[in-house]
């Protein structure tokens, strides 16, 4: 990248959806069947779908059982807009992921600068054309590059796909969150998480982790047994801040939401990242202990 607003378009388009670092799951050209529930009860149906944001072209994800489900749903629910303004989301990145007054350097210890330069160089960049981002947002911009250099969008993720699909057929879509409210979850946290955060993907960007491929293949299989503890159990463990923001918190503010919707007859699918859908605090399990009927269905 030649500057540093080419780094800010970059975070922003990592931000056009869900701000969470799942992204590093995008997949290969494979046939796929993603997991899905349903949750009901005499007179409602709601489907949880676990999707995938940053996705290649290529991937084959859509099967029949989740088509008949988007063409049964009344409404259809993300965790936020995936067709957002891009002049919107930059203002959002220059709001909230821009220190204009202390340099990232200053924040990181030498280890994490250190580990940082090393995984910008890799990939053609420089540690200065970043020094003024926030170490959140760094963060963000360097899990999302080395995918967009790989051919992976935004626009070809499930939700900007679906949400394109809705528009189209003027189907009626709702969001759990507005960008700025997923931006200022990552904006509000303490500045030793931010940094920890920073420096987990600057580790990773430069020794990729041996189960990537396994969570590549288990999001396309939809083996929640190995999506879970290979990603949402060592959130839990290693950054239990990290994890109660960006998924415990979150999923109980969903699923009060969708209780307040399985009080209104009809179908409705709801399209949100698969990691949201795992172990005690997903949503099929919080939907199931608020006395739901949940089944697996894909």
């Amino acid at each position: 990248m030649s500057s540093f607003g080419a780094y800010r378009r970059v975070l922003a388009a990592g931000l056009a959806v869900c701000v969470l670092a799942c992204a590093a799951l995008a997949a290969s050209g494979a046939s796929a069947a993603p997991a899905m529930w349903e949750v009901r009860d005499r007179d409602t149906t709601i489907y949880l779908f676990g999707a995938m944001h940053v996705l290649t072209p290529n991937v084959k994800w859509r099967t029949r059982a989740f088509d008949r489900a988007y063409a049964k749903a009344d409404k259809v629910w993300f965790e936020t807009r995936a067709d957002a303004d891009p002049a919107e989301v930059q203002a959002l990145v220059d709001r909230y992921g821009v220190d204009p007054d202390r340099p990232l350097t200053e924040k990181l210890p030498p280890r994490t600068v250190a580990t940082l330069k090393a995984a910008l160089e890799r990939d053609g960049g420089s540690l200065d054309r970043v020094d003024r981002l926030r170490p959140w947002a760094a963060a963000m911009m360097l899990s999302v590059l080395p995918l967009t250099q790989q051919g992976a969008s935004v626009s070809a993720g499930a939700d900007a796909t679906v949400t394109r699909q809705a528009r189209a057929a003027d189907k009626p879509i709702a969001v759990f969150e507005t960008l700025e409210q997923q931006i200022q979850l990552f904006a509000g946290l303490p500045e030793a998480v931010e940094v920890q955060y920073l420096d987990d993907v600057a580790t990773e960007t430069l020794t990729p982790p041996r189960n990537g491929v396994a969570l590549q293949s288990a999001w396309l299989h939809g083996d929640m047994d190995k999506l879970g503890p290979l990603v949402v159990d060592v959130m839990k463990r290693d950054r239990p801040a990290l994890y109660d923001t960006l998924l415990k918190r979150r999923n109980e503010a969903w699923a009060q939401a969708l209780v307040t919707e399985m009080g209104k007859p009809g179908v409705e699918l709801v399209a949100v990242g698969a990691l949201h859908m795992a172990g005690v605090d997903g949503l099929p399990a919080l939907m199931a202990a608020r006395g739901f009927q949940v089944r697996r269905v894909q």
